[in-house]
């Protein structure tokens, strides 16, 4: 059984839980996040989710994403679920979200990361991810224009790549 924290309007944890499923309360939100995985030569890792999924079955996604867990922050949200469905482990304790996303029910919080990895060593958990590949925007592009690829306006896929640079740059023009 898996537990989900509330929060109020305000992000503001509420100490109430409620079980995956369930209909939330009015007026209560869970946080759910979403990690896109770049490489250096710019494409971002993206997963083809399982046919047994109950949303988007066997359409192609960012990276991971899923809902916290009771207790979790959301970094360790982010880092459990690299863990999970792709078999990451990386630390990402002092790595903030780019940004975050207000939905009807929560929120959304998106980091975006910067890993080379080897596709062949990574370890798919068969209940979520099916393959993984890396596209760049164009592709993904493609992909959704085809339906294939959840419905994400191309505008946040083109965001996404934007500012996967942007933690880099300032740390670049401090130093």
């Amino acid at each position: 059984m898996e537990l989900f924290d509330l929060y109020d309007r305000d992000r503001i944890p509420t100490g109430e839980t409620i079980e995956r499923g369930q209909k939330l309360p009015p007026g209560r939100y869970h946080l759910v996040v979403h990690i896109c995985v770049f490489n250096r030569a710019g494409q971002m890792l993206i997963q083809l989710r399982s046919k047994n999924k109950l949303l988007w079955p066997g359409l192609w996604d960012v990276s991971v994403g899923g809902a916290a867990q009771k207790g979790d922050l959301s970094w360790q949200a982010a880092q459990r679920e690299l863990a999970e469905e792709l078999g990451i482990v990386t630390d990402l304790s002092q790595v903030r979200p780019a940004f975050t996303f207000n939905f009807e029910r929560g929120f959304d919080d998106i980091y975006l990361i910067e890993l080379d990895l080897e596709l062949d060593k990574l370890r798919l958990q068969p209940e979520e991810v099916t393959q993984v590949g890396w596209a760049d925007a164009e592709c993904i592009h493609a992909l959704i224009e085809k339906g294939d690829f959840l419905p994400y306006h191309h505008s946040l896929i083109d965001l996404f790549f934007d500012l996967r640079f942007t933690p880099r740059f300032f740390a670049e023009k401090r130093s």
